[in-house]
């Protein structure tokens, strides 16, 4: 198993409780990259239904597990299994064994170790890289540009003018996290608008209704939800957010994720956050947004997600389609490479 996140460890338990043996190869330690996230980040899904197999997460982590709170669950998770997880090992190599009789694939780390399997895992998950897109004429700003990967709380950004680049459920949140943290400015920069949901109503948690509905036709369950979203989350087009033009569902279906409330309609009806098409170029130290209005920021925060970064790994091995995804995912192999 090459990673020890939640998807390495979900599997190595499921593996381990059905008498197979195995090995995690994790390149830091377990649950790495969520050790790493900001602050104050929970789980839009709930507990109920964000345990691993074989054990629960603790009824005390609440029912929006804190970042925190899951990373010690994780080494939990290990502890309940016993998973032989080998941390510090970064794997640089995954290629065929050519030798007649011998297991299948050969996996090589950094450190020069090798190992040999007849089944190996990939469990590295899509946000290894972050992705950060450039501007004209950024060369010229004087202020900072960073990852929202860097950001931790907004001790650092107190009185200062952040935009947040992306409209995703983490920039949302940071730019929620900024304007009660101090900041004296906060942007939200949009390329198209997000769909909204309340995390819950009435208790009822929005991942539920996807649950529930994922079976109905498309165009059935674009409809409801077209009237479910007009009725609880208010029209921010007078704050600078029109809504979406593109049904909620269909943009599900094609990887796009509603962002979940959990203060973003707040603050930006309050004008703590204010949103703004998306930036185009740079200027000096102007920031030219797409319909020409100027914003100087102090910092440029870039909340434009991650990128697969299988390609190191897997690249040679024709397994991978050209946007970088795996050409198949999950019990199957692909064509031509089988035990991965």
């Amino acid at each position: 198993m090459i990673g020890g996140g939640p998807a390495g460890l979900a599997t190595a338990g499921a593996l381990t409780m059905r008498g197979i043996p195995v090995t995690v190869l994790e390149r830091a330690d377990v649950g790495h990259s969520w050790r790493g996230h900001y602050d104050r980040l929970h789980l839009h899904t709930t507990r109920r239904l964000s345990g691993l197999p074989g054990l629960p997460i603790p009824r005390s982590y609440g029912r929006w597990v804190a970042r925190g709170d899951l990373v010690r669950y994780l080494e939990s998770y290990r502890a309940h299994h016993r998973l032989d997880v080998r941390a510090g090992v970064d794997v640089i190599g995954l290629e065929r064994n050519s030798t007649e009789g011998s297991p299948r694939w050969v996996v090589r780390s950094a450190g020069g170790e090798v190992w040999a399997a007849d089944h190996v895992i990939v469990a590295t998950g899509f946000n290894h890289t972050p992705a950060r897109p450039h501007w004209p004429g950024e060369e010229g700003f004087r202020g900072e540009i960073r990852h929202t990967s860097d950001y931790r709380n907004p001790a650092d950004h107190a009185g200062r003018s952040v935009l947040v680049v992306g409209t995703g459920n983490t920039g949302c949140e940071i730019a929620q996290d900024l304007a009660e943290g101090g900041a004296g400015q906060v942007w939200l920069a949009y390329r198209t608008p997000p769909h909204i949901l309340r995390r819950d109503t009435a208790g009822w948690a929005s991942q539920w209704t996807g649950i529930a509905v994922r079976r109905l036709p498309l165009r059935l369950v674009d409809r409801v939800a077209a009237v479910v979203e007009r009725v609880s989350i208010p029209d921010l087009t007078a704050y600078g957010m029109p809504r979406p033009a593109a049904d909620l569902y269909s943009r599900i279906a094609v990887g796009s994720i509603p962002v979940q409330d959990v203060g973003i309609v707040a603050a930006i009806q309050r004008r703590a956050v204010v949103p703004v098409p998306t930036p185009e170029r740079f200027e000096g130290d102007d920031f030219v947004l797409r319909d020409g209005r100027r914003l100087r920021p102090d910092v440029v925060l870039v909340a434009a997600g991650y990128e697969r970064g299988l390609e190191p790994l897997l690249g040679e091995l024709g397994v991978l389609r050209p946007d970088g995804r795996p050409t198949v995912s999950g019990a199957t192999s692909p064509t031509g490479a089988p035990g991965l």
